[in-house]
């Protein structure tokens, strides 16, 4: 059931993030918005207040642990606990490794990575505590198989899939009823691509995505799905995508 559970999304600025908040804020859920431009998430939580909504805000960099701990700490004192995460924040600058794009590299480990671990160490001692909640994050289809000029991006996500999957596991072990699901999008219209900074790889995507991509509302959908489950039963995997796209 989504009605009054409160929700954290990161990476809540746009695309995927933004559909998220906009669909279970209709559906009645309390949702907590982080991202770095403030000044989106002031207009998607004025536009959800604006149809009956409830939701709050807060700048967010997820490579920062201070600020995944207030985010939690945010929806604590505005709504009294938190149920869900949705750990949506990422990076997609690929390249051909023979670029050295090191800087780009180690910006994907630090947001892919790192903010996935920043994001779970700051709400799993409440998890813990009330022996329920739900982690939810945005892996991809890079995570499933290998493309050329994505070894990076596609490591973080590898990461991601494991990771979710050992919290998975370890929580059944040790009885602490937290739900995982791990989400897997194939060619989704947001910005992603805007980061990618390699001429040639960044023509290559753009023509991927202009001939198959489908809107970040899909991946809204199934994020609401996850969530609306008896608490007894999690869905761990999801592999979405545009039906035309034939890898």
């Amino acid at each position: 059931m989504i009605k009054d559970k409160v929700v954290i999304i990161t990476g809540a600025s746009s695309g995927i993030g933004e559909a998220t908040a906009r669909l279970l804020a209709s559906k009645g859920a309390k949702v907590v918005l982080g991202a770095r431009r403030e000044e989106n998430l002031k207009r998607i939580a004025d536009r959800i207040k604006r149809n009956g909504g409830q939701a709050v805000y807060r700048e967010l960099d997820v490579t920062r642990q201070v600020e995944n701990h207030d985010i939690v700490r945010l929806a604590q004192e505005e709504f009294g606990r938190v149920d869900v995460v949705f750990l949506n924040a990422g990076l997609m600058p690929n390249s051909p490794l023979s670029a050295l794009k090191t800087d780009d590299w180690n910006r994907m480990v630090d947001v892919n990575v790192k903010g996935v671990l920043n994001g779970v160490a700051a709400v799993l001692p409440a998890f813990l505590q009330r022996k329920s909640g739900h982690v939810i994050a945005t892996s991809s289809v890079a995570g499933l198989k290998a493309y050329p000029g994505g070894a990076v991006y596609g490591g973080t996500k590898w990461f991601v899939r494991d990771f979710m999957e050992v919290l998975r596991m370890e929580s059944a072990m040790e009885g602490t009823h937290i739900r995982t699901a791990t989400i897997y999008p194939a060619a989704i219209n947001t910005e992603l691509l805007t980061t990618i900074s390699e001429k040639q790889t960044l023509e290559q995507m753009q023509g991927v995505y202009g001939q198959y991509g489908i809107s970040p509302d899909r991946i809204a959908n199934v994020v609401a799905f996850a969530i609306d489950q008896p608490e007894d039963t999690t869905i761990n995997e999801f592999t979405v995508g545009p039906a035309n796209q034939p890898w």
